[in-house]
């Protein structure tokens, strides 16, 4: 029993360390994870099932796409990462800036190792949120399950316009339903990486001053043209 009580302490210190240390971590490896979520959002747009209705996406001002892991040894710690663009005054897509996300409990189910989660934030406050480093989904702002492409005649205006909608890929969450959803961190040293600058996230987010790598245009053009 201490065998195994010591092996679960080592694995989430190693998890813990592993965090607080993103520059352990490649460019490359930065760049795969902005693709991972152009791929996630590209799936939901493409599923009938899962794709959020224009209607929804006419209303975004920032879109947030997570994807979230089974991690640690035992204790299935949960943890993941993902990405935040917001829509600029002059109708442009912000760069794809990296973010950290955990504890989105609400779809993991048993048996579920990955979960795989889009937000349209339809206000232009709520993204500033995470300038405070740490936002908690449904808890410094209202989230509610999105409707999806298939429900779209059902759309209730309220509905659409709460400030965070939260689309995933698990069964059983009704659109209107109410989410709690974990935490969102804003994570300046990835991004530093990503985009070789000093620059933080506010400034990467609502400035022109980085030019976008060539890695990270696709998602940008491919939001640009589904939320124009």
């Amino acid at each position: 029993m201490k065998k195994l009580l010591l092996l679960s302490l080592f694995a989430l210190s190693g998890l813990v360390i592993a965090r607080a240390a993103p520059s352990a971590a490649s460019r490359p490896e930065y760049v795969s994870r902005v693709e991972t979520c152009e791929a996630i959002l590209r799936e939901f747009m493409a599923n009938p099932a899962t794709a959020i209705p224009a209607s929804v996406l006419q209303g975004a001002r920032a879109i947030v796409i997570v994807n979230q892991f089974k991690a640690g040894f035992l204790l299935g710690v949960k943890d993941g990462y993902g990405v935040i663009m917001v829509k600029k005054a002059d109708g442009h897509w912000s760069l794809p800036v990296l973010i950290s996300a955990g504890e989105l409990s609400f779809g993991l189910q048993v048996g579920a190792n990955s979960l795989e989660t889009v937000m349209v934030i339809t206000d232009d406050q709520t993204p500033r949120l995470l300038f405070n480093q740490r936002f908690n989904v449904g808890v410094d702002a209202k989230a509610v399950a999105g409707p999806k492409a298939a429900e779209a005649e059902k759309n209730n205006r309220e509905m659409i316009t709460a400030p965070v909608l939260v689309y995933s890929k698990t069964k059983g969450l009704y659109a209107g339903a109410t989410v709690k959803a974990g935490w969102l961190e804003r994570n300046d040293q990835v991004n530093y990486i990503l985009y070789n600058t000093q620059y933080t996230m506010p400034e990467l987010l609502y400035s022109n001053w980085v030019t976008a790598p060539t890695e990270v245009v696709p998602l940008m053009q491919y939001v640009q043209s589904i939320a124009p």
